[in-house]
């Protein structure tokens, strides 16, 4: 039997190296505030964005589906059937997307680990954004195919890459995060798409911080760019800002319909629970008929922004709701997490390597549509006292 004595090894070193960062555990539902250790903490680092994870409406529809269906889905779809609660959500995320149709897995990583070796193989080629989140990574990975890695942001790169390979009979497939979640930037999706037409590649956009707060009503960033008829593929999660668990891939039917036929997670794992589905169907329910949570949730991010600016720090490049504020050293990122927490009562998690590049570390503020001015107005305070004791600003 071999020795795994070597982990140990392996978590002290992070330990010393400032990046083995402790998970806290919650003692209640996801909010404004949050329970930890039976004391109330400002939560600042959820992607709960539009506070639809405890919603009334969407607690009610899970519970009155678990009535109804239970509380599983039994085996697969393609094997145990197709939940008729399943259906109506693949119907409704289409049609909420302005796509022709949708297929739903059970996570986000999952979505793109399943679709994108679905589509290329090993004598394809993908030209993947450098700053794509790791779920795109792993499944363009799964698909063998080989990877170019284009420069973030920056589409003559990707154009420079997609010439030099125009002679290539290979399926060609672009991939990008629609809005990059370290960073809160988003892609210049119309050009992609503009590019991938021009050289005859696939378009394929992660949305999964765009759903639920770019776009009308929050359908996200190809509603945000005016491009829904013009990108093949849009993938998305439940799990962010549409408040439950789940992801999925729209695109033209007979995409959805190979998919059924050909991505292993679908085929090989079972469907959503009856209570998630039918919390998405009541989110997205929601969504489409107020835009007052979207409303609130960017005049908060607006706030919260200028005033964190104002004093000092540097909050990078977001043009989102997602808010960085950059250290850079881990060490003092942690450190800084560390005060807010026991000094200040403020949940902010370190974001250090290798989640983000050595050197960048930062701690990702989540502001939300449940947060009051009173909150962000505590939470500057804490960030501007325990920033000035730690030398981050002056």
């Amino acid at each position: 039997m071999g020795s795994l004595d070597w982990i140990k090894g392996e978590i002290e070193s992070m330990k010393s190296a400032g990046r083995f960062v402790p998970i806290k555990v919650l003692e209640g539902p996801q909010g404004a505030w949050v329970r930890i250790s039976g004391k109330d903490f400002l939560n600042m680092c959820s992607n709960n964005y539009l506070g639809l994870a405890n919603h009334p409406e969407v607690k009610k529809a899970a519970i009155e589906a678990i009535e109804e269906y239970g509380v599983g889905a039994g085996a697969v779809r393609s094997i145990a059937g197709t939940n008729e609660i399943d259906i109506k959500l693949e119907e409704k995320v289409a049609k909420f997307k302005h796509m022709e149709a949708s297929l739903v897995y059970q996570g986000g990583l999952l979505a793109n680990s399943g679709t994108i070796p679905a589509i290329v193989g090993k004598d394809d080629l993908v030209f993947s954004e450098e700053l794509n989140h790791a779920s795109i990574i792993d499944g363009v990975r799964l698909s063998s195919a080989r990877r170019i890695v284009y420069k973030h942001m920056n589409m003559a790169d990707l154009e420079k890459n997609l010439r030099e390979n125009a002679s290539s009979s290979s399926r060609k497939l672009i991939i990008t995060d629609g809005v990059f979640s370290m960073d809160g930037d988003i892609a210049p999706v119309p050009e992609l798409v503009d590019l991938a037409i021009k050289y005859g590649a696939i378009s394929y956009v992660d949305d999964a911080h765009g759903e639920g707060v770019l776009g009308d009503h929050g359908r996200g960033i190809a509603d945000y760019f005016k491009v829904s008829d013009k990108i093949d593929i849009e993938m998305g999660t439940f799990s962010k800002a549409i408040g439950s668990m789940g992801g999925f891939v729209a695109g033209p039917e007979y995409l959805v319909e190979y998919l059924k036929r050909k991505s292993r997670p679908f085929l090989f794992s079972s469907g959503l629970n009856p209570g998630d589905t039918a919390a998405v169907l009541k989110s997205i329910e929601i969504l489409e008929r107020d835009d007052s949570l979207l409303k609130k949730l960017w005049s908060n991010s607006d706030y919260l922004k200028k005033n964190l600016s104002d004093v000092g720090f540097d909050l990078g490049h977001s043009k989102t709701p997602i808010t960085p504020v950059m250290v850079g050293d881990e060490r003092k990122t942690i450190d800084l997490s560390e005060k807010l927490y026991a000094s200040h009562r403020i949940f902010a998690s370190p974001i250090v390597y290798p989640t983000v590049p050595v050197g960048t570390a930062r701690i990702r503020l989540m502001p939300s549509a449940l947060h009051s001015r009173k909150d962000l107005d505590y939470a500057v305070e804490a960030f501007t006292s325990a920033g000035r004791e730690l030398g981050i600003i002056k």
